[in-house]
């Protein structure tokens, strides 16, 4: 039970190599371009049920945090951002930065690499299932925070409940879900 709580382990896992910043310049940028990739394929998987849809992004924006680190895990989520102002590649229809600012959803994709960001951070020291878990929880609670801040007034909603709604409490299985999901990966890799 000890061992479940605790935040960090003392073995490293060869994945980790991933994370350095000696790692080879070749390395590092699979890792960018692969999560930036996986972002965009989660992207692709959508379930439109109101304004925010349900997604599998969140899973590469998570995994990038972890698996490459604060630096790479953000440059992943900004060369994502890249390419959605090129290619019609988000979970919905446009492309472009008029399309990415008029969209509902723009404050959670303009929080992925802070997430990513947070999420590396944290879970360098905090490498175990409980700590890679709560370095998560970090990184949805930036990506909720913005996500509903700009859904509040991108979708004119009467109340912020609604936002809160809508934005944030609707999605907190499915979140929960990932994020076990993504921390077992991780702790198992």
């Amino acid at each position: 039970m000890q061992t479940l709580l605790q935040l960090n382990s003392s073995k490293a896992s060869l994945i980790d190599g991933l994370r350095q910043e000696q790692a080879a310049v070749l390395v590092q940028v699979l890792g960018i371009v692969g999560f930036a990739l996986l972002t965009v394929l989660g992207a692709q998987a959508r379930i439109y049920l109101w304004e925010v849809p349900f997604s599998l992004q969140t899973l590469a924006v998570y995994g990038s945090g972890l698996y490459l680190g604060w630096r790479n895990g953000l440059l992943a989520q900004l060369l994502y951002q890249t390419i959605v102002m090129i290619i019609p590649v988000i979970a919905g229809e446009g492309f472009g930065i008029a399309y990415l600012y008029a969209a509902a959803s723009a404050g959670y994709l303009l929080a992925y690499p802070l997430s990513a960001a947070a999420i590396g951070l944290l879970s360098k020291k905090w490498n175990s299932l409980t700590g890679s878990a709560l370095s998560m929880l970090a990184g949805s609670a930036i990506l909720f925070t913005l996500g509903v801040t700009w859904l509040q007034f991108a979708a004119g909603h009467a109340t912020w409940m609604e936002s809160i709604d809508k934005g944030w409490l609707r999605f907190i299985p499915v979140d929960m879900a990932k994020i076990l999901l993504v921390s077992m990966i991780y702790t198992g890799t």
